[in-house]
């Protein structure tokens, strides 16, 4: 099996809270991987371990066998809407063209290229028009529609979203797993934390199942089951 992520006795807490314990993660390169769990299990904890945005307290993640110093600029990520400061005055270009700056070194400009990129980006999310309004003048699902479009900029390897649907309208979620299904097809590895289950079936190829602990995980058919689901979710099981 061609795993892009690889996480061995993973462990974080916070102030002597245990956020996570014991986590042994093999995520497969070229798939969509759902990351799903009741509140507080852990999901977003689990994305800022990888990404190095947080100390974990013990194990080891690597990054197609390196470690994420090695691997950041090929890392994309898309955190929670509540997460962005949206009165931040820059337009819809100015965050798009941000997915290009990993690729710079420090004396260095963005050039045409770049922006061409950005350009490309910004046509492929369907968000050409708005290219020069202020990013909180947009509704929810425009929001998201950029952020994908800073991580289409980026041409990153790997796409870690936090919750993007939340907020936007059908079409605009339609538009998003379409993007990230193509991205898929060109060995794009894809991370996102989801709350509705009953689109798991349609959305992913694998799933991870989380509650502090690692409940199940492989693909959807596997382990999309309703022990492992009830398993997860305990008393907060949602209505499916």
């Amino acid at each position: 099996m061609d795993n892009a992520i690889t996480i061995r006795d993973l462990h974080v807490s916070y102030d002597e809270k245990v956020i996570l314990e014991h986590i042994d993660l093999d995520i497969r390169k070229g798939k969509i991987t759902g990351v799903v769990g009741p509140n507080g299990s852990g999901k977003s904890t689990l994305f800022k371990a990888i990404l190095g945005l947080l100390e974990s307290n013990a194990g080891t993640i690597s990054i197609t066998g390196k470690d994420i110093e090695h691997v950041r600029k090929s890392l994309a990520y898309v955190p929670q809407k509540d997460g962005v400061n949206w009165e931040f005055p820059a337009t819809v270009s100015d965050v798009v063209i941000m997915g290009r700056y990993p690729h710079k070194s420090i004396f260095q400009g963005i050039g045409k290229k770049d922006w061409d990129i950005a350009v490309h980006a910004l046509e492929d999310v369907g968000m050409t028009e708005y290219k020069d309004r202020q990013i909180g003048e947009l509704s929810g699902g425009q929001q998201q529609r950029v952020f994908i479009a800073r991580t289409l900029c980026q041409q990153a390897e790997f796409l870690f979203l936090d919750e993007p649907f939340v907020g936007v309208d059908i079409k605009t979620e339609e538009k998003i797993v379409e993007i990230l299904k193509n991205l898929a097809k060109e060995g794009k590895t894809i991370l996102v934390i989801h709350h509705d289950l009953s689109k798991i079936k349609d959305y992913f190829d694998d799933l991870i199942l989380i509650n502090r602990g690692i409940v199940a995980a492989g693909t959807v058919e596997e382990t999309f089951t309703k022990a492992n689901v009830e398993k997860a979710y305990g008393g907060s099981l949602p209505f499916l």
